[in-house]
């Protein structure tokens, strides 16, 4: 499974203990996440996030996009959130730094294409 792929599956797991230690295995300890709706550090404001969006987005799931781009410890691509096999109503952008030890550092979200 690629770093995208985890990423994403942590943004689908709704179950809270199951995303609390997807999270905890892929950030650092003090990993940020920021986009135009947050800006948050730590697992736990981190697992808050990703409840909120799917709260906002009950049934709607995350998956990989076009565009994946990576070199040192940074990497770009972007994402689409919908129903399953369906058409997007949200997509975006997001470029991760990495740690030494391979987990996100940080994230960087835009959001593209939001539900009108």
């Amino acid at each position: 499974m690629t770093l995208v792929d985890r990423y994403l599956a942590c943004w689908n797991e709704t179950d809270p203990e199951a995303r609390a230690k997807a999270v905890a295995e892929l950030w650092t300890e003090d990993g940020t996440y920021t986009d135009p709706l947050a800006d948050v550090t730590g697992h736990a404001a981190i697992a808050a996030v990703i409840e909120g969006a799917q709260s906002m987005f009950p049934g709607l799931v995350f998956t990989p996009g076009e565009l994946y781009d990576s070199h040192h410890h940074v990497a770009r691509f972007t994402w689409h959130l919908g129903p399953e096999g369906g058409d997007p109503v949200a997509t975006g952008f997001d470029a991760l730094e990495l740690a030494e030890d391979g987990r996100i550092r940080s994230v960087l979200g835009f959001l593209d294409k939001l539900p009108s």
